[in-house]
């Protein structure tokens, strides 16, 4: 049996800034609102994400960007760290600094995105901090930070890819009652959404210049419909008729390198 501490701290790295919020940002909300303290990481500073602009000025906005996503989701903290976009790779130096940042956050929950996807500063994220798992518990590593008693758990935000294996959903979150605030935080990155996404992903449609047009032709962009799998843990956890109401829903796989817990220990970390 897991014994509920009366706070939960959570840190999420992302590799970018606006990545965090992205898959995590209804479950951060709802940790918030429940009294839990959550930071978000970006791992690199963004400074390649765009088609017209980069360098330090496209860095210097999506900072300002992550700051009033942060502002908007309520969040405690949100560090943008100065590595280059898209030239991220996972060094000792890399590793030891994230080491340093679960540590200093006194984590609980860690969460980040899968090894196996499609963007290499995102595969090097997830080898950075699942090797950063054990060795918080190391006190000859990075001796500077007072080390962990206890191993966190870690957790792997939800993406499509198949191979070697597809995201396994371990838990499962309904986000509905949150939705609005994890979608103005995306709407604070609007560098990303409004302007580069349409570019290089979207066919180079543009969104509506109304707000609140705008707004829903953005929920519609970034709108995840359940898989099966993720279907099958919600009707688990929220009985059937719950599950076939919910519209968002964000899914988490656990890493087996951090803390082992089972289902229902697990859910208890997420006390929704």
């Amino acid at each position: 049996m897991v014994v509920q501490k009366q706070q939960l701290r959570v840190i999420a790295f992302g590799a970018h800034p606006d990545d965090c919020e992205y898959y995590f940002g209804g479950t951060a909300a709802k940790f918030v609102t429940q009294g839990h303290k959550v930071k978000f990481v970006s791992v690199t500073s963004g400074d390649a994400g765009h088609h017209q602009q980069t360098g330090p000025q496209l860095a210097e906005r999506r900072r300002r960007e992550a700051r009033e996503a942060a502002r908007r989701l309520g969040i405690a903290a949100y560090d943008v760290l100065p590595n280059p976009d898209g030239r991220l790779v996972a060094s000792l130096e890399l590793r030891e600094t994230i080491i340093r940042l679960i540590r200093d956050w006194n984590a609980d929950l860690v969460l980040t995105h899968r090894p196996n996807d499609y963007h290499p500063d995102h595969r090097a994220t997830a080898l950075a901090v699942q090797d950063a798992a054990y060795l918080v518990l190391v006190p000859s590593i990075c001796p500077d930070t007072p080390v962990l008693r206890q191993v966190p758990v870690f957790l792997y935000f939800q993406d499509d890819f198949s191979r070697p294996y597809p995201f396994q959903p371990d838990v499962v979150v309904v986000v509905d009652d949150v939705w609005e605030r994890k979608l103005l935080a995306l709407d604070a990155h609007e560098s990303q959404f409004y302007e580069w996404l349409p570019w290089a992903d979207w066919g180079e449609e543009q969104p509506p210049r109304e707000r609140v047009e705008r707004l829903r032709w953005l929920e519609d962009k970034v709108r995840r419909v359940p898989t099966p799998a993720v279907l099958e843990r919600l009707r688990e956890r929220y009985g059937h008729e719950r599950a076939a109401q919910a519209v968002h829903v964000e899914a988490f796989e656990l890493c087996e390198y951090g803390r082992s817990l089972a289902r229902d220990q697990l859910n208890q970390l997420f006390p929704f």
